[in-house]
């Protein structure tokens, strides 16, 4: 088992990991979004990425997600558990709470979204785009460690950089979207032609602007929001890597009867 951590803003941090050694990695498709951290993390061994760079400065549509993806698959990373800032579009899902989530809705226009283009084709199957097996066990160390947490929720990922309007948060709400970020497509489609299993966290910061008694969403907001979860979530990360068993999934499976 090594398992991959994609850090959202404030969880990319390298000093949770023992024995940590960074890594310049590159790839087919260019350098990734950061330099690889490589440790142990409750005696597991970890890989740490930083999806937006290590200090943020890489943009929602110009992140690398085809190196980022392919220089963990190259490092022998077997399971992914992404963390992502995102806002909520459900009066239940409060700012600070966890969504597990199962669904996503592809609202991107710009991103390479195919490890394949010249040669062959990739139709791979999305139905349940996220590991089950993962999800289900994020789920229930949440649990255990009384996390306020969600097991299942769709999540709308948009272009960015901007947030929305509220006309599109109002739109997003009526497909049936529960919160809504920048990030996880196509990073989890990527995923799962590598053949990894891929989780995750979405660490809700906000009410989006659906809801009018509360403030429009700001960076600022997200920021701050992130800073007071990212102890939440390492606590959850310390807990669920060591519990990371399975082999066997369709995850793994899928690109075998996914070319053209």
């Amino acid at each position: 088992m090594k398992i991959g951590i994609i850090g959202g803003s404030g969880l990319d941090d390298p000093g949770i990991l023992e024995n940590a050694k960074e890594i310049e990695a590159d790839t087919p498709f260019g350098k990734p979004s950061s330099p690889l951290a490589v440790g142990k993390l409750a005696g597991v061994d970890v890989v740490i990425l930083a999806r937006h760079g290590k200090k943020h400065s890489i943009m929602p549509t110009n992140v690398p997600f085809q190196a980022n993806i392919h220089a963990l698959k190259e490092q022998g990373c077997t399971h992914i558990v992404a963390t992502t800032a995102c806002g909520s579009l459900r009066e239940n899902i409060k700012p600070g709470d966890l969504v597990f989530v199962d669904q996503f809705i592809d609202r991107t226009t710009k991103r390479k979204s195919t490890f394949y283009g010249k040669d062959r084709v990739c139709h791979i199957s999305m139905a349940e785009p996220f590991c089950g097996k993962l999800r289900e066990l994020l789920s229930e160390t949440a649990k255990e460690l009384m996390l306020s947490h969600h097991d299942k929720g769709t999540l709308i990922t948009i272009e960015g950089p901007r947030f929305s309007t509220r006309a599109e948060s109002h739109l997003f709400r009526s497909w049936g979207a529960d919160v809504i970020n920048m990030s996880s497509v196509p990073e989890v489609v990527l995923a799962r032609e590598a053949g990894i299993c891929y989780a995750a966290v979405a660490m809700n910061t906000d009410y989006d602007c659906w809801r009018k008694s509360e403030e429009a969403v700001t960076w600022e907001m997200v920021a701050n929001t992130m800073k007071m979860n990212a102890d939440s979530v390492k606590k959850l990360l310390f807990a669920v890597i060591p519990r990371i068993k399975h082999t066997g999934c369709v995850c793994r499976e899928a690109i075998k009867t996914a070319i053209v």
